[in-house]
């Protein structure tokens, strides 16, 4: 254990020698009174039910915002409603330090950087997501609330990314009765009905129900790429006794579309052409092949029980089944043949397979020792995941296409699933037992601190297993104005195994990550504005790099076409994010800067590389206005993104005699503007959104592999509708 582990351990042992002999009795009143004191000051509802100020996501237990020593950005049902969103990436593109849609418009999944690296998605607290495409995309329309914790988060949460997570809310029953009909149509003949219903079963509400019911057929911006969807998902909650209430959230889901990336190579979309610009909507692969269809099966249930003494039981369990049918066709590598027009195809199915089985159970407490307060929150997590992806890649078989004159169907002879090679399935399982600590010292003094031991075994074969085990921390601490401003200091680490061999058959550590924080958050008296700051330093260590000469010389070297870990990389930023919401008017802005670079590497093209498909400089402002007093009803939004420059992830590379060998490509930075217009009348809400109102064409992003991925296009999109 290093040393910074070793600072956690005396914040979280705390106490006095006869804490356990006070009796919850003799501190009734005094607890109860600090912990109104608490509520009353941090906890203030918005109005209008755009801002929230609390996040369970950051501390794994409901906790003010702005008493959380950590970045958290929360994103409700109603400002995702305004912006529009689609999906759930749509929805992250105006928090700062994330930059959503990193590759572009991809019917497959949401893709997102955050502080420059991919995140893990959750859906109410639980994993939604191992290894790629073989799971489904969710549908916003089915999540109350989006919450986006950032930096290293294994602590809370496992193995996983050093960039934070996201974690998605689901909409859950109501004792009120509500219904509402939603009906959209828009751009690239977009046409959606949805319904949720909520309420009770019974006349004293202890049963009570919902339904959220969504049907979509649509293409996208991508010839012959559809983007149809069909999702039932029912819940159940059951108040047991008063102290008791358990809540089952089923949900089935088909998506059908394909690939609306395209991987197309640099030539053409972020440097001339002979032929110019490639077409945004061009489709590369064969309409009759292509296809991405997933459909999954998910059981949540949720669990909590109130001890009425200051304890509580909370938990969730889900059971997921999904399965991905993947064809298409790209150029592989990405460039141009020597006329210039075309592209040579080549051929990818995958048959994809994830069985899960998450759970995260929790004890909470809170408990007076002299005069501060403990929010303990004490946890065991377990993970049973089961991949089964079996693949072909095919090079070149799809021949060639013009790109800018594409002829389809000339290509008849597809490989068939028979054609398919089975490969083992991967089995991941992870427990992890966490303790944190959040203490409450004095009037000002906010000190969190947590401490996680996982064990993580990922068995590829029946006689092939792979077994890691990390301990991770993390520390906060902040301090409480009298004025609501709050600095912070956090400190917290992450780890994520990686399978497989080293160079010297030894099986791979984990790779790690640590992260340096310090923050300022600002709710300011009698406002319902919330604006946090925060700069942060990131080293990933760990990381694979290939042999370098003299490792090639070592004679235990018994695989010299594999890596090692030597590998590092450094991650610093700024991320300034605000929302300020008065009487008519709600304002979400935010700025965010990032340099990365990658320190440590034996490849000379990639030593001194910033980490690829990450702006270094992120602006958005949305607006919206509702005058209530002169025009009720009526609503106006715009909003305004300016993204910054990326690079491909290589580094320029100059030879000794001083001709420069490689330059890194850059994206050009960009500016979009987004438009909402609407008007509420009694039970009916009609609202005209769009994205990408000037109709720019950009790219988000090239890698340095050869391709480069198109932005959104302008999309439009009519809703009404009807609630009671």
């Amino acid at each position: 254990m290093n040393h910074k582990k070793l600072l956690l351990i005396p914040l979280l042992m705390m106490t006095q020698s006869n804490s356990w002999a006070q009796s919850d009795t003799d501190n009734a009143d005094s607890k109860k009174t600090d912990t109104e004191q608490l509520e009353e000051i941090k906890v203030i509802a918005s109005t209008s039910g755009l801002i929230s100020y609390v996040s369970a996501t950051g501390a794994k237990t409901d906790t003010p915002i702005v008493d959380t020593p950590s970045s958290v950005s929360v994103l409700t049902a109603k400002r995702f409603e305004d912006l529009g969103a689609e999906t759930i990436q749509d929805a992250l593109g105006y928090v700062a330090g994330v930059y959503n849609g990193p590759y572009g418009v991809d019917s497959r999944g949401d893709w997102s950087q955050i502080r420059s690296v991919a995140p893990i998605q959750y859906l109410d607290g639980l994993r939604t997501s191992f290894n790629y495409y073989n799971n489904i995309r969710p549908n916003p329309y089915g999540i109350q609330q989006v919450e986006i914790l950032k930096g290293p988060s294994s602590v809370l949460y496992g193995q996983g990314s050093l960039g934070g997570i996201v974690n998605m809310v689901s909409k859950k029953p109501q004792a009120e009765f509500y219904g509402e009909l939603w009906g959209q149509v828009g751009s690239f003949d977009r046409r959606q009905l949805a319904a949720d219903f909520t309420g009770a079963v019974n006349e004293d509400a202890s049963v009570l129900f919902r339904t959220v019911a969504l049907f979509r057929d649509s293409g996208t911006q991508t010839d012959y790429v559809a983007d149809d969807s069909l999702v039932i998902s029912p819940s159940m909650t059951f108040h047991l006794s008063n102290q008791t209430e358990l809540t089952f959230i089923g949900n089935w889901q088909k998506n059908e579309t394909g690939s609306s990336t395209q991987f197309f190579p640099h030539m053409g979309t972020r440097l001339p052409a002979p032929n110019g610009r490639i077409p945004v909507n061009r489709f590369v692969s064969e309409p009759e092949f292509d296809r991405y269809d997933s459909e999954q099966q998910a059981l949540t249930a949720l669990f909590n029980h109130d001890f009425m003494n200051g304890w509580a039981l909370q938990g969730g369990t889900r059971y997921s089944d999904s399965s991905v049918d993947y064809r298409t066709m790209y150029g592989w590598p990405p460039v141009f043949q020597d006329d210039g027009r075309s592209l040579l195809r080549s051929i990818y199915i995958s048959d994809n397979r994830a069985k899960s089985i998450t759970s995260d159970v929790r004890l909470h407490g809170e408990k007076l020792w002299g005069s501060a307060l403990h929010k303990i929150v004490v946890g065991i997590d377990y993970q049973n995941a089961k991949t089964d992806n079996d693949s072909l890649f095919l090079y070149g078989a799809g021949g060639l296409l013009d790109l800018y004159d594409p002829v389809y169907g000339l290509v008849t002879d597809f490989p068939t699933p028979a054609d398919v090679i089975d490969s083992p399935a991967n089995h991941i399982y992870q427990t992890g037992l966490y303790l944190q600590d959040q203490v409450y010292l004095g009037d000002h003094w906010i000190v969190s601190a947590a401490l996680r031991r996982d064990r993580v075994k990922n068995k590829t074969a029946v006689s092939t297993s792979q077994l890691s085990e990390a301990t991770t921390g993390r520390l906060g601490l902040m301090y409480q104005f009298e004025n609501n401003i709050s600095p912070y200091f956090s400190y917290s680490e992450s780890f994520d195994p990686i399978i497989g061999e080293d160079a010297y058959g030894n099986s791979y550590d984990p790779r790690t990550g640590e992260q340096f924080e310090l923050g300022l958050k600002y709710q300011p008296l009698g406002t319902e504005h919330l604006i946090t700051a925060s700069v942060y330093q990131i080293t990933e260590q760990n990381r694979t790099t290939p042999l370098s000469a003299a490792d090639l010389a070592d004679p235990n070297v018994v695989n010299p076409a594999g890596s090692i870990q030597v590998g590092e990389a450094e991650i610093t930023g700024l991320e300034i994010e605000s929302q300020f919401e008065f009487n008519e008017l709600d304002i979400y802005a935010s700025y965010s800067y990032t340099d990365s670079e990658i320190t440590r590497s034996n490849t000379v093209g990639e030593l001194g590389a910033r980490l690829a498909a990450t702006p270094d400089h992120m602006f958005s402002t949305w607006a919206t206005y509702r005058p209530e007093n002169f025009w009720p009803g009526f609503k106006l939004g715009a909003g305004v993104r300016y993204v910054g420059e990326t690079s491909d992830g290589s580094a320029r590379v100059v030879g000794a005699d001083g001709t420069v060998l490689n330059e890194p490509l850059l994206t050009q930075a960009y500016t979009l503007f987004d438009f909402m217009i609407g008007y509420e009348k009694g039970a009916y809400d009609f609202s005209l959104n769009v994205d990408n109102l000037t109709d720019k064409t950009t790219t988000t992003s090239c890698l340095a592999r050869g391709d480069c991925f198109y932005g959104q296009k302008r999309t439009i999109t009519a809703s009404v509708k009807y609630q009671f």
